[in-house]
């Protein structure tokens, strides 16, 4: 992933949300960036599932909300397409704005960006993201084909490819147009893909997750995470919280780097929504 030039504007947002300068559109290599902890600082953060604390993911949304709205009124109004800066510009504004639940208007920012460079359409899998938040499932499926002619080992892509076409075509398409894997991915993507394919259950995905692994963390949000958007693609919203919440108050996505900063947030925000749903 590429750095972003060091624009004031930048600094400030990206020292608010705690998110490193980095555009986060060639690959998702660095998702995995932290993973690997040492055991004492598993042992002292790991996640419990059982203890599920309400109060607590209340309280982080409240603090998350605040650090937004300053944010956004940092925003540029106006962006130049003809500013040597103006990618990074749409892409620390898109965010800001897809992190604020500003899912159209964070899709135009990441559209923007691939106007100006259409080098970074295959690799745009942000842009799949705000579009399947966005309402608009067919073209997010579009977005992640395109990402799997960027990078045909990432199950995760796969996933978002599975959900995007889950909620425009049903279940039965969905399934059947599973992405097919030749190469091993990091976990727990093989495991969480079993899921989706009907071959493991969310209680034998968690369990695959060894009680001694040191980047247990990792392994853990995800696959919380994912259960979670899972179970919303499935409409079982009461059975999807207490996953997404887990995988809110498990600390290792907002110290690991970027992709999985950015996976936070959308967990964050797809629980937001079960339990304040916008009004249509």
């Amino acid at each position: 992933m590429k750095c972003l030039t060091n624009h004031a504007v930048f600094v400030v947002l990206v020292l608010m949300l705690d998110v490193p300068t980095i555009s986060g559109d060639e690959s998702r290599a660095n998702r995995q960036g932290a993973a690997v902890a040492d055991a004492e600082t598993v042992e002292r953060e790991t996640v419990e599932r059982e203890t599920v604390d309400p109060d607590a993911v209340a309280m982080l949304q409240a603090e998350v909300a605040e650090q937004l709205k300053l944010a956004l009124r940092k925003l540029p109004m106006e962006i130049d397409d003809h500013a040597a800066d103006a990618v990074q510009q749409y892409s620390a504004r898109g965010d800001v704005r897809f992190f604020s639940g500003q899912f159209q208007e964070a899709v135009d920012d990441y559209r923007a960006m691939v106007r100006i460079d259409p080098r970074l359409d295959a690799s745009h899998w942000r842009l799949g993201i705000a579009f399947f938040y966005a309402g608009k499932p067919k073209e997010a499926a579009s977005q992640f084909d395109k990402y799997h002619s960027f990078d045909d080992v990432d199950r995760e892509n796969g996933i978002w490819r599975y959900f995007s076409h889950h909620r425009a075509f049903g279940p039965d398409l969905a399934r059947k147009e599973l992405l097919r894997y030749a190469k091993d991915d990091r976990p727990p993507f093989p495991e969480v893909y079993q899921l989706f394919e009907g071959r493991m259950t969310p209680d034998q995905v968690l369990a695959a997750i060894p009680a001694d692994a040191p980047d247990r963390n990792s392994r853990l949000f995800y696959s919380e995470l994912y259960i979670g958007l899972n179970e919303v693609v499935l409409g079982k919203n009461e059975a999807a919280k207490p996953h997404l919440a887990n995988s809110i108050l498990n600390p290792w996505p907002r110290q690991a780097g970027y992709g999985p900063s950015y996976m936070w947030h959308v967990g964050r925000l797809q629980y937001l929504e079960l339990v304040n749903p916008r009004q249509k």
